[in-house]
């Protein structure tokens, strides 16, 4: 039975088969919550067609829906219909998949569980008497998963009890906007206040770090111009609120580098608190996500994580599949399960 893994986001949209094939695509589900069945009817359109689907979702969080549960009903329905009564199962955080119809009725244990699923399918990897963190960055979020035995062990299971935890990190590598990293940076001979405004994200701090890609044709940033290096550069100005006639182009990369540390600081300080809660030391780190980069400049900081054995998702799969790690894993688990 062909299987497809969804794994639907407020931001971006994903999907893979056990094949090996995946695809990604931002999609602003909170402005047009309406569109995504049309949506999802065009993306997959690329795959095989499946025999059935395996889903997980972040999505019910996005403010368009009025509560979670809104949203998960709002999600499943727009799956239905593109599904045409082919079986649907959703993954949830009891590590097992229930139907559309369970998946209503628990939406709290369905709600954000894709990072369960991955690390229930990665920890497969690990051997038995191990302890690891499975790191997962990606363009919103940061995952800090506890795995014993290769067996997920998280301290909470929502995703508020997960941001208490130190489990969810709300910082990723596009769209975090620059004012939620700092109030102030360092700047020429002193400090520098940061202005609260949308006029940068940290897309643009790895634009100009070079460890994300130009993509001239793509204007989903803070103001809907291009992201390159150049427009990247007139964005984190103006959270000095200064223009490029102002500083030099040389002064805003070093900006973007200290940026970069401050979230490396962030996450470190996360790791420090999942780990101790933690009554062993960790033996492996895995890392994955579109922002795996930066997972592994983290995994070298830390000091105990930079002399466990570590495996890079992304180098072990396709960059594809790293970056819709989610999704494969929901339909691997779908396959193996036999649900």
């Amino acid at each position: 039975m062909r299987t497809l893994g969804l794994d639907i986001g407020g931001a971006n949209i994903k999907a893979a088969d056990v094949d090996g094939m995946a695809r990604s695509m931002a999609f602003p589900l909170w402005e047009q919550p309406d569109r995504l069945s049309e949506v999802l009817r065009d993306f997959i359109a690329e795959f095989p067609p499946p025999d059935r689907f395996a889903v997980t979702m972040t999505g019910e969080l996005a403010d368009c829906f009025r509560t979670k549960a809104d949203g998960v009903d709002s999600i499943l329905a727009a799956v239905e219909q593109v599904a045409n009564d082919r079986p649907i199962v959703v993954w949830q955080t009891g590590a097992e998949f229930v139907s559309p119809e369970v998946a209503r009725e628990i939406p709290l244990l369905v709600a954000a569980a894709n990072w369960h699923a991955l690390a229930t399918w990665v920890g497969r990897i690990l051997p038995a008497d191990s302890f690891a963190i499975l790191l997962d960055v990606g363009s919103t979020t940061t995952d800090v998963i506890p795995l014993t035995n290769g067996v997920p062990t998280p301290t909470g299971l929502t995703d508020t009890e997960r941001l208490c935890s130190g489990e969810l990190v709300y910082t990723g590598v596009h769209r975090t906007p620059i004012v939620a990293l700092a109030n102030e940076v360092p700047w020429r001979d002193g400090h520098c206040s940061l202005a609260a405004e949308l006029f940068a994200t940290t897309q643009d701090v790895y634009l100009l770090t070079g460890e994300l890609p130009e993509e001239p044709t793509n204007s989903d940033t803070a103001n809907n111009r291009p992201a390159t290096r150049e427009a990247a550069c007139d964005r984190l100005a103006r959270m000095l609120c200064a223009d490029t006639t102002e500083v030099a182009e040389e002064e805003i990369t070093s900006l973007a580098h200290d940026l970069s540390a401050i979230q490396i600081r962030r996450i470190l300080s996360s790791i420090d608190q999942v780990l101790a809660t933690q009554a062993s030391v960790p033996t492996h780190v895995l890392t994955s996500g579109s922002g795996s980069f930066l997972a592994e400049r983290v995994t070298q900081t830390h000091p105990q994580l930079r002399t466990c054995e570590h495996v890079d998702l992304a180098r072990m799969f396709a960059d594809r599949i790293s970056e819709a790690a989610c999704a494969f894993a929901v339909a691997r688990l779908a396959v193996e399960r036999d649900v």
